[in-house]
C-alpha cells in the first residue's frame, strides 16, 4: 500500500507543479510585459522559452507514464472513459503547448524589434487560456475517477 501512496505522490507532484509554474509565468510575463522595459521582457520571454517551458514540458511528459502506473497498480481499466478523455486532452494540451512556445519567440522577435503587434499578443493570451483551462479539464477529470 505504500508503494501506491508513493505513486500517488509522484504523479500529484508534477500535476501541481505544473500548474504553480504556468501560474507563476503568466504573472512573470505579465509583470515585465506592464513595466515597458522591453530589455527585461527580452530576457524573461527567452529564459521561459529556453529553459523553463521545456523543464515543464519534461514533467508533464512524466505524468502519462506515472498515471499508467498508478492505473496499472489499483488495477482500473485503461478504457474508462475519464481516463480516456483525459488523454485526449492531454493530446491537445501538448499542441497547445508547442503553439504557445512559437506564439512566445513571435512575441520576444517582435519586443526585439520594437514593435509589438496586439494580434500577437491576443494569441498569447488565447493560447495560455486555453491550456489553463485544458489543464483544470484534466484535473477535473482525475479528481472525477473512481477512488
Amino acid at each position: 500500500m505504500e508503494h501506491y501512496q508513493l505513486l500517488k505522490y509522484a504523479h500529484l507532484i508534477p500535476a501541481v507543479l505544473i500548474l504553480a509554474g504556468f501560474i507563476a509565468h503568466t504573472f512573470m510575463l505579465w509583470k515585465a510585459n506592464r513595466s515597458g522595459d522591453a530589455a527585461v521582457l527580452t530576457r524573461k520571454l527567452r529564459v521561459t522559452r529556453l529553459y523553463s517551458m521545456p523543464a515543464i514540458g519534461l514533467v508533464t511528459l512524466s505524468l502519462p507514464v506515472s498515471g499508467w502506473w498508478l492505473v496499472h497498480t489499483v488495477g482500473l481499466s485503461l478504457g474508462a472513459t475519464w481516463l480516456l478523455f483525459s488523454a485526449k486532452l492531454f493530446g491537445v494540451l501538448v499542441l497547445f503547448g508547442l503553439l504557445l512556445h512559437n506564439r512566445l519567440g513571435a512575441w520576444q522577435k517582435a519586443v526585439a524589434a520594437g514593435n509589438v503587434p496586439v494580434k500577437l499578443l491576443r494569441f498569447v493570451i488565447a493560447y495560455a487560456a486555453v491550456m489553463l483551462v485544458l489543464l483544470l479539464a484534466i484535473f477535473a477529470l482525475m479528481g472525477a475517477k473512481p477512488a
